[in-house]
């Protein structure tokens, strides 16, 4: 992927000025459609989009229900996450939702989208965004378990 010309590289070789489209936490149900229009660039040869759901089990035991909860800090931490993500690649767009309240099996937890120039950097991208998130960010999961015992844990 590297070019020979590498001083007389294309604008769209490069990050956008303000890539972060996108970021937010939400009560209502997520939309790729959304989130993947939110990351639509021109100069953006791959899209990275990640969805992550509501599993059925967890160690060992079935999931019956869970819900999200996030400290008031969520938005501003989740920016923090983006922008460093945009430092490291060269982002066109980006963009991160995430549920809060109560959601059941295969309800949309997540969903996250970078677009970059190549697809090798979107893939990077979107995977350091959606790891960060998840370690970061003040969410926390309180499952609900088939046999009625429960937990709360990060939502890493």
């Amino acid at each position: 992927m590297a070019h020979t010309h590498d001083a007389a590289r294309h604008p769209g070789e490069q990050g956008a000025a303000d890539p972060i489209r996108l970021l937010a936490v939400r009560e209502t149900p997520l939309s790729l459609d959304e989130v993947f229009a939110a990351v639509g660039d021109s100069a953006a040869g791959g899209t990275a989009l990640f969805v992550g759901t509501v599993r059925d089990h967890d160690g060992g035991s079935d999931v019956d229900r869970l819900g999200y909860s996030a400290h008031p800090s969520v938005e501003t931490e989740m920016r923090r996450i983006a922008e460093r993500v945009t430092a490291e690649f060269p982002v066109r767009a980006l963009a991160a939702v995430h549920r809060v309240g109560d959601l059941r099996v295969g309800d949309l937890a997540v969903v996250v989208a970078v677009s970059c120039p190549h697809r090798g950097e979107a893939f990077s991208a979107c995977r350091k965004l959606i790891d960060d998130l998840k370690h970061e960010v003040p969410i926390w999961k309180h499952q609900v378990f088939a046999d009625g015992t429960d937990e709360w844990v990060g939502a890493g």
